[in-house]
């Protein structure tokens, strides 16, 4: 059985096709979302991490999706529907990408069959690595929540995934370019004073007084740290 709320995205410029496999994706027990460009799908991702994504061969990069950090573990399955046979020299350019699976002209109950059997695996490899925790904090990656205490504190995706890194190495000094690689991942045209706004944010949160904070601390000249 695969995990109850894996999140398929789906990016297909043929919507027609996109719906009947987001229907069959449904009924099998996944949450999907539909997209008909690769500009729609990266604002998704970057709102909300998928379990798999599913992406049009001929209309979308796999490498542009691999530079955001957050999808560097995520499967991606690239989806050819149509008559036009997958050549092995094409197959072979794409798996060099860091695809996990090219998938040509199969039918939607063979294809909803090989996303379950990701996601199975995903699940497994996964389950190990469920909870960080450092001090008074505890994330559970797998359900997107955080308690302080043992009280729930409610972060956006960007909060959850920058106090994600800090859990992740504690006490670790991380300069505001490196933050931004990895929650927006390289590349990404982002000023260093966005981060600090976010860091601002994520205080007003975590930090009893967010005007003295005691754990999520700057380091003058570098950038910030976590202190459980």
């Amino acid at each position: 059985m695969i995990q109850a709320r894996a999140s398929v995205l789906i990016m297909m410029t043929s919507e027609s096709f996109a719906q009947s496999l987001k229907g069959a994706l449904d009924t099998s027990g996944c949450r999907s979302t539909v997209v008909t460009t690769e500009p729609a799908a990266l604002s998704e991702v970057d709102a909300n991490v998928p379990s798999l994504i599913l992406l049009d061969r001929h209309s979308a990069s796999i490498a542009t999706f691999r530079q955001r950090r957050t999808l560097k573990a995520v499967p991606i399955v690239a989806l050819q529907a149509g008559d036009i046979p997958c050549s092995d020299e094409d197959c072979t350019s794409e798996y060099g990408q860091d695809v996990d699976l090219v998938v040509c002209n199969q039918s939607v109950r063979e294809l909803v069959a090989r996303v379950r059997a990701i996601l199975r695996r995903q699940e497994v490899g996964i389950r190990s690595n469920t909870l960080q925790q450092v001090g008074k904090f505890r994330m559970y990656i797998d359900r997107h929540e955080v308690l302080i205490n043992g009280q729930v504190v409610n972060l956006t995706p960007k909060e959850f995934e920058i106090l994600r890194q800090f859990l992740e190495s504690p006490s670790r000094v991380f300069s505001r370019q490196e933050m931004l690689n990895r929650v927006w991942g390289e590349g990404y045209a982002l000023e260093e004073h966005a981060l600090d706004v976010h860091i601002h944010s994520l205080r007003q949160k975590i930090e009893q007084n967010p005007a003295s904070p005691r754990c999520l601390l700057t380091v003058r000249g570098v950038g910030y740290k976590l202190r459980g």
